[in-house]
């Protein structure tokens, strides 16, 4: 046990320590020779380290599915085989299952029977993946129970805590460290009466809006800084923003705070969406 556990921990800071530019192109090492041809023997005949990738296959919607997170894992397995003296004695390989349900969403009930798939069929030393919250849970649960750690950048959602799901190391940022960084700005500034939290939630697949809001809400209210929230759904328009932002006027008067979460102006890439009044000018 405590070879696997050193195993996947010098794995996961030779992940860290990638150079992120060569690793973001899917270039595989060279092939062939007799020096490779040696080297591939040798490692077929070593005891393999296996990791469970659980990750969207196609649907690259999640930041972390599998066509963006692929290649730079495969460049850090070869990497890591290329050089004997990290591992020595050992192979390290990988296998890889879909997270994905027919309709192409990241899937709570599919991700943990793919993992209890693998950990049946290889026992990985570890998990990565699943690429998002919901996901991520119930896996979570499971690795936790395996004692099998699980490395993910998805797995953003306060819920997941090391408190109750101490297999996962998240290597993503979080919506609990988001709230923070708020709750630093309140401090600064001395905001301490008032907050008004708007955001949408469809209430489908991942919900990144209304996670994103729930890292805020919570630390704001754990130093006693009321909240209000509002909430629309984006995907039932029309939408008349200007009841909107009268609302937000009317519950964050006077001498209060008003905190303007509108994370639905951004998608997963980070790329601003675009808004139009009622009247079709752009925001």
């Amino acid at each position: 046990m405590a070879l696997r556990r050193g195993g996947a921990a010098l794995l996961l800071v030779l992940l860290v320590l990638l150079d992120p530019c060569s690793a973001a192109a899917d270039r595989p090492l060279p092939h062939g020779g007799a020096g490779v041809a040696s080297r591939r023997q040798t490692e077929r005949a070593l005891p393999n380290i296996t990791l469970a990738v659980i990750l969207p296959r196609s649907n690259t919607k999640y930041p972390w599915a599998w066509p963006r997170v692929g290649p730079a894992l495969r460049r850090a397995i070869d990497a890591v085989n290329a050089d004997p003296a990290l591992l020595p004695g050992r192979h390290l390989a990988y296998v890889f299952k879909d997270s994905e349900n027919k309709a192409g969403i990241c899937s709570e009930s599919i991700a943990p029977l793919m993992a209890v798939d693998l950990k049946l069929a290889y026992d990985p030393w570890a998990f990565i993946g699943p690429g998002c919250s919901y996901a991520s849970s119930p896996v979570g649960l499971f690795t936790t129970h395996w004692g099998v750690p699980m490395v993910t950048a998805g797995a953003s959602a306060i819920a997941l805590n090391g408190a109750v799901y101490p297999s996962i190391t998240n290597t993503g940022p979080t919506h609990k460290k988001l709230g923070r960084f708020a709750l630093r700005i309140c401090q600064h500034f001395g905001w301490r009466d008032h907050a008004m939290l708007m955001f949408s939630d469809s209430k489908l697949d991942d919900r990144p809006c209304y996670f994103a809001v729930e890292g805020l809400f919570a630390e704001l209210k754990s130093v006693n800084i009321t909240t209000v929230d509002s909430v629309f759904d984006e995907s039932k328009p029309p939408l008349n923003y200007s009841h909107i932002l009268a609302d937000m006027q009317s519950n964050a008067r006077g001498e209060s705070l008003l905190l303007l979460l509108w994370t639905v102006l951004f998608d997963l890439d980070g790329r601003r969406r675009k808004r139009t009044k009622e009247d079709g000018r752009r925001w």
